[in-house]
């Protein structure tokens, strides 16, 4: 079995942990409202997709 011969310092253990974050989700705007909305999604403002009502939004 592999063990490390030395230990991994702070600055190493950090480099390599800097990729494990969480991605910003990407927003577009609708067509209908304008609102950002994920794409391929019904927005949530106005519910419409694809220039159809497909969900009934209450104020």
């Amino acid at each position: 079995m592999a063990v490390p011969k030395r230990r991994t310092s702070k600055s190493k253990k950090r480099m390599r942990r800097t990729h494990h974050k969480a991605a910003v989700p990407t927003l577009a705007p609708c067509p209908k409202c304008g609102e950002a909305r994920i794409p391929h999604r019904v927005c949530p403002n106005c519910g419409y997709y694809k220039g159809a009502k497909r969900l009934e939004i209450e104020d």
